[in-house]
């Protein structure tokens, strides 16, 4: 071997373990996470795979540099509260919130850990952020639908089942705070398409069986079930007690109408989790979450399900097919 080649190589070798150091000192980051999906829900694993697979790719790598602490809720608001007061106990870098009840339950322990939030309905209105352009504070995230929404719903509802002539809106009042909003668009829209408008709230599982069934007793009756956690936990069995009832029923998400649902309108939950990805990254790298303006959905996605139409006695015209994004025969 050659001098000034056997004296690279040293310096290599020397250079090899201070290397080597740097990458055992480098810190782990630390980030909670408040899931308001049950731990076995297929959507729930899909939503916190595509956030993990985003921080892989900014860098950032379980049992590496990152470690991950994921709480499993469903839509119980206990749990929530008992979940989010452990996840601060850890003492974490950055917590992320999956609606708008864990991310309050969360807020409620800490207002100095970043929190980064998705699907939060009204975060202003909600006292969760000062402003969508400049929240101040320690949140920030990503919201659902816009209010005005309700006419969009019932819009596809009477397309759909032109004979109806009256419709509920399901909710939980504990999970859907903001419910209210959604609520006086439906029903100031429900006028104009010459629709009785009624509420059904429901607060526990048992009772859906009931109030649904009692509800559809009503000959022409249509039923919009509202983005919240609880609706989301108990989706299956929402979609069979529609379906048994023979009763039109327009949901908030894509995976309802995957599940057997007639018909969905609503935003893609699922982008939503890269982009709270993004904004840990630059968190994690010294920017203030107070600073990351909160971001709106800008897409809306219309899924049919045409089996679900045909058990029903329903033909969807062919210019609602037309504008939707998926049709599942």
């Amino acid at each position: 071997m050659k001098r000034r080649e056997f004296i690279a190589g040293l310096g290599g070798a020397a250079a090899w373990p201070v290397v080597a150091r740097a990458q055992q000192s480098e810190r782990v980051r630390r980030i909670g996470l408040l899931m308001n999906f049950l731990e076995t829900d297929s959507e729930g694993k899909a939503r916190l795979a595509a956030f993990v697979q985003r921080m892989r790719e900014l860098g950032w790598v379980e049992s590496h540099n990152l470690k991950l602490d994921s709480r499993w809720s469903g839509a119980d608001v206990d749990r929530m509260g008992t979940f989010a007061a452990e996840i601060v106990l850890g003492r974490p870098d950055l917590i992320v919130a999956v609606g708008t009840p864990a991310t309050s339950a969360v807020m409620r322990e800490t207002r100095t850990i970043p929190i980064v939030f998705t699907q939060v309905s009204d975060p202003v209105g909600g006292g969760l952020v000062t402003s969508l352009a400049r929240p101040g504070g320690n949140a920030t995230g990503f919201t659902l639908f816009e209010f005005s929404i309700g006419s969009k719903w019932l819009q596809t509802i009477k397309e759909i089942a032109p004979n109806v002539n009256r419709v509920a809106v399901l909710f939980n009042p504990t999970t859907a705070p903001y419910a209210p909003l959604y609520l006086r668009s439906v029903e100031d829209a429900a006028s104009s398409f010459s629709l009785g408008f009624s509420k059904l709230a429901l607060d526990d599982a048992a009772t859906l069986e009931p109030a649904i069934k009692a509800f559809a007793t009503t000959s022409n009756s249509s039923l919009i079930v509202l983005t919240d956690t609880f609706t989301t936990v108990n989706r299956n069995q929402i979609i069979a007690l529609a379906a048994e009832s023979h009763l039109p029923a327009l949901y908030p998400y894509r995976f309802f109408a995957h599940s057997g649902g007639l018909v969905s309108y609503g935003v893609d939950t699922l982008e939503q989790y890269p982009r709270a990805a993004a904004y840990a990254d630059r968190i994690l790298k010294g920017d203030k979450p107070g600073d990351l303006p909160i971001q709106q959905p800008n897409k809306y996605e219309l899924v049919i399900h045409l089996k679900t139409a045909t058990a029903l006695g329903l033909a969807v015209p062919p210019s609602v097919l037309a504008r939707a994004d998926e049709v599942i025969e």
